[in-house]
């Protein structure tokens, strides 16, 4: 049967169609490939609209490039493969945020801030939920160079900014610090293990796992701890903290400010945003090393929108430098926009002429924006209605026309 090819495996012989695609991978078709783009293109001028450089690392490199010691939990992620001209292992991207930081620290080299932002697929071996693309099209931006918490405003800002812009609608912002737990853990000596098993209890905010792994820890310390478990929700959650944590090391209160002075400093620019503030957030524990902070929508159980600090991301490449950042996936922005994008509706008709003077037309009707399509030899006008043209050039008094199509 045409589109079907057989494969014989272990004896077995299976059928196949040869359309099918594999779970998670999709094709994207007009129009909502259109929205896509209208958006990517959009999303880039306002990220260049705020000093941001677009780069385009590749696809594909040496995997030692890919798994920097920041982001070892990729390693799970990336599809792996043998480059044929030099033998050594490749792999497909599956986190831009890595190829960037390669670029700021060893390809670019400057000494002071940079701005860098990027929009491209990655490719995924597993997706994040079960209803998540393996391709999906991250896009985000990174500032490196500077450890002050302007710099962290102004990421979230541009998030935000972003998230406007594409008009996403009930979007709220959970705000965090893993230095609070880290500075916690530190104090507490604890081992690794018990730091890894305690920072999972956490994030499930399973009280009695934490009291189990905290027993063996100084009193102060422990019911610091634990207190990390129920500081979660509104302003007041800072204040109650502030109570809790009075005796906490000099990181953990200082760790506290951040977050009081980033959280004042975005809601005096967005004074409608809902933030929500979780002390015990902890994505991304083992390569952020500050602020953490991600955006939520109703009805989704996952985050569209996340970033931090992670400073000295680069030192695998040589060059260790602060960084804030963040990323989303366009695909799943543009299936939550509230209002549709402007696409190119209509169209006009062309003849098949070799009519110079109607080459010259439709090269002005083009430059002017206007969606034009030629007819093929044999084409009548009930084929203008299958490609969407409502108007056709006409000739007229020895001039071309457009004029609306009648069928």
């Amino acid at each position: 049967m045409v589109g079907r090819r057989d494969y014989r495996g272990n004896g077995v012989m299976v059928t196949v169609d040869r359309w099918l695609l594999p779970d998670g991978i999709e094709e994207v078709l007009s129009p909502e490939a259109e929205c896509i783009e209208v958006a990517r293109r959009q999303v880039l001028d306002l990220f260049q609209s705020w000093g941001y450089e677009f780069v385009m690392p590749p696809h594909i490199e040496y995997l030692e490039s890919l798994l920097t010691s920041a982001r070892y939990d990729l390693d799970l992620c990336i599809f792996k493969v043998i480059d044929p001209q030099s033998g050594r292992q490749m792999g497909f991207r599956a986190d831009i945020a890595p190829q960037v930081a390669r670029i700021d620290a060893h390809t670019l080299c400057r000494k002071g801030p940079s701005r860098l932002c990027y929009a491209g697929s990655v490719l995924h071996v597993q997706p994040r939920s079960l209803s998540s693309s393996r391709s999906p099209i991250q896009l985000g931006a990174e500032l490196y160079g500077d450890t002050s918490l302007s710099s962290d405003v102004e990421v979230i800002s541009l998030m935000l900014s972003m998230l406007q812009l594409v008009d996403v609608p009930d979007v709220h912002m959970d705000l965090g610090h893993v230095g609070i737990y880290r500075g916690l853990a530190h104090a507490a000596g604890l081992s690794n293990k018990v730091e890894q098993q305690l920072f999972i209890a956490l994030q499930c905010k399973a009280i009695d796992k934490v009291i189990t792994l905290t027993e063996d820890v100084p009193v102060d310390l422990a019911d610091m701890l634990r207190a990390l478990v129920n500081l979660c929700g509104g302003y007041e959650v800072l204040a109650v903290a502030r109570k809790c944590l009075a005796n906490a090391p000099a990181p953990v209160l200082t760790a506290l400010d951040d977050i009081l002075v980033i959280a004042e400093r975005l809601l005096a620019r967005f004074p409608e945003l809902p933030l929500h503030f979780d002390l015990c957030e902890l994505s991304g524990y083992h390569y952020q090393t500050g602020v953490v902070f991600a955006v939520f929508v109703p009805g989704i159980g996952q985050a569209i929108a996340q970033g931090g600090r992670y400073d000295y991301i680069g030192a695998d490449f040589g060059r260790a430098r602060p960084a804030t950042g963040f990323s989303a996936d366009l695909k799943t922005l543009i299936t939550l926009r509230r209002a549709e994008f402007e696409l190119l509706s209509g169209g006009i008709w062309m003849p098949d002429s070799t009519d110079a003077a109607l080459w010259q037309q439709v090269c002005r009707l083009r430059g002017n924006g206007q969606r034009v399509i030629q007819a093929l030899p044999g084409q009548s006008l009930s084929a203008a209605l299958e490609a969407n043209c409502d108007r056709q050039l006409i000739l007229q008094n020895g001039f071309w026309q457009v004029s609306l199509l009648a069928y």
